[in-house]
């Protein structure tokens, strides 16, 4: 069983997309530990979600699973409202994201590109709107955080796996820069966290579930990273301890 929640004032409620696993349940488990109600998005593994949902709510926090494609705007609207029956939203972690099978540019179709950029960047946009509608002072919100989940993949490239991967990451971490500055003087501040090779299953996704083992020598720490260690570094940037930063970014990549 996760620990208890902290004895914290109420933090309003905090959407994770792609909550279900990896970095987006170990979010959300941390988040509700800090005192947030947490929105668990998933779009096909009601299971796992709703295990997270279970182990939030047993060590006494607030959670709910809400089903929803984040590159859909219905169902966007829909997660969000769903996610305001926790309590004024304060909060998004853009986590959800995916990948296809690695190979090169060369071997890729449009239909390809069209599937990963629908996920990884119109979702990301989608939700961020959502969001600052609702957290914008200009719209009578009282303020919040965004955090955006990118990928050391967005600096790396992914030459001769997923190099449509990684533009669409490198597409985030622009948009968080722009965004931060754009609201800014609105009480959000938009960050971005930028995961190395972290032991998910997201690898799967792309033919090679070891992967990590295989390339984590090139790692300075030697080691893959584990989906808490990103997950700390999301609630720290989600935290009034981060109050002085917006339009940043924290690589967790083994000084990769």
């Amino acid at each position: 069983m996760p620990p208890a929640v902290e004895s914290t004032p109420d933090r309003g409620a905090l959407l994770v997309t792609g909550g279900g696993r990896g970095i987006g349940a170990a979010t959300a488990r941390l988040a509700a530990q800090r005192g947030y109600a947490v929105a668990v998005n998933y779009l096909r593994n009601a299971t796992a979600a709703e295990g997270v949902v279970r182990e939030i709510t047993q060590a006494g926090g607030r959670a709910r699973a809400i089903a929803g494609d984040v590159a859909s705007e219905a169902d966007v609207l829909r997660m969000f409202e769903a996610t305001a029956a926790l309590g004024p939203v304060t909060g998004l972690v853009n986590n959800a994201g995916i990948l296809e099978r690695q190979c090169r540019v060369d071997e890729m179709d449009a239909d390809r590109f069209t599937r990963v950029f629908a996920t990884n960047i119109t979702g990301a946009f989608l939700c961020a709107r959502e969001a600052v509608r609702r957290m914008s002072t200009r719209h009578g919100g009282r303020g919040g955080a965004i955090v955006n989940v990118s990928s050391m993949a967005a600096t790396l490239g992914s030459p001769g796996e997923y190099v449509d991967y990684a533009a669409s990451k490198g597409a985030i971490d622009s948009m968080t820069i722009g965004l931060a500055r754009e609201v800014a003087q609105e009480g959000i501040r938009v960050n971005a966290v930028r995961p190395g090779v972290i032991y998910t299953d997201i690898h799967a996704s792309g033919g090679e579930a070891g992967r990590v083992d295989r390339v984590k020598a090139a790692v300075p720490m030697r080691r893959g990273g584990e989906p808490d260690e990103v997950a700390r570094a999301i609630l720290w940037l989600l935290s009034d301890e981060a109050s002085y930063s917006t339009g940043t970014f924290i690589d967790v990549s083994g000084g990769r």
